[in-house]
């Protein structure tokens, strides 16, 4: 289930979002940082893991993400998180053992 309407990030998790941009400004990542304002969550990943609360901000691709696609490990944010990015913008939030995020993860889209 997606959502009807993606819901932006800074409103539903302001706390994450914030540390996210702080993180990516350490590290020298600007370019990315600035993007943080303007994703919107549209859908969560349904792997049944327990620790998983990655997020697609992008409506998630059938396969692979393909030619385009950058990883960006996001330090000092807890937890574990990477940015999947095709061609420099945000497509996927990568996030484990972060149970505030997948709390409300799970609470916006069941």
């Amino acid at each position: 289930m997606t959502l009807p309407s993606p819901i932006a990030l800074v409103s539903f998790l302001p706390q994450f979002a914030q540390e996210l941009k702080a993180a990516l400004r350490a590290q020298q990542r600007n370019d990315v940082a600035e993007q943080i304002d303007s994703l919107s969550v549209v859908d969560r990943c349904r792997c049944g893991d327990g620790r998983c609360a990655t997020f697609y901000t992008a409506p998630r691709p059938a396969g692979a993400y393909g030619p385009g696609h950058d990883s960006i490990i996001v330090d000092d944010v807890g937890g574990f998180v990477v940015l999947d990015l095709v061609d420099g913008r945000i497509r996927c939030v990568e996030v484990l053992s972060r149970p505030d995020v997948r709390d409300a993860l799970h609470s916006l889209l069941p």
